[in-house]
């Protein structure tokens, strides 16, 4: 499980294909404290430390077909700058939301504007059964736990501070851009639920 507070942004500095899976080489400065076995969330997508190189500070995780398909990870090229979170701890502080690292889908940048101060980004998404978004609710793009501005069915925003805009890999996000969105757990849970009793109340 994770919080949605990116610690760094790493490099994607080898990509290598093994029949259907991808292994990703990638470069951070706290390689040294990782192990084999690790989860770490990478763009929100969790996957598992497979291999270590100390000397380089690198790591090597490998994505499966199915995460290509329906992750932003089968956009990565060779200097991608992804945003990475270790698993949360249970002695410290939570400071986003529950992001529990299981991207439901991706979507698209459509607009970004200079808020005087703050960045605003737009995007859209295919909108699926219990994927939804609402004013003011949580929602993580990229593994960054963001807080919705605007919600309508298939699109939503968010308001990015210069903080947030420096450490993540947010600063390189143009109109075309695909992230890896997972909405909040629990709005998930209450629109299955709602939608499963008013299937049942009309005979569906």
């Amino acid at each position: 499980m994770f919080t949605g507070i990116v610690e760094k942004t790493g490099k994607v500095v080898e990509i290598i294909h093994e029949k259907t899976n991808v292994h990703f080489v990638i470069e951070v400065d706290f390689a040294n404290e990782l192990k084999i076995d690790q989860s770490m969330s990478h763009d929100g997508c969790c996957l598992t430390i497979v291999k270590v190189d100390y000397a380089k500070n690198q790591y090597v995780v490998t994505a499966m077909d199915e995460t290509l398909l329906k992750t932003n990870l089968r956009t990565w090229q060779v200097g991608y700058e992804v945003n990475l979170e270790r698993s949360m701890r249970l002695d410290g502080r939570f400071d986003g939301h529950i992001v529990q690292g299981h991207v439901d889908q991706t979507a698209v940048c459509k607009k970004v504007t200079d808020e005087n101060g703050s960045w605003r980004y737009y995007f859209d998404y295919e909108p699926l059964k219990g994927n939804i978004t609402v004013p003011k609710g949580s929602i993580s793009v990229n593994g960054v736990s963001l807080t919705v501005v605007d919600s309508e069915e298939g699109k939503f925003s968010v308001a990015i501070i210069p903080y947030t805009q420096e450490v993540t890999n947010f600063h390189n996000f143009k109109v075309g851009t695909i992230v890896n969105i997972e909405f909040d757990v629990f709005g998930k849970y209450v629109a299955r639920l709602l939608q499963e009793y008013l299937g049942e109340k009309k005979g569906l």
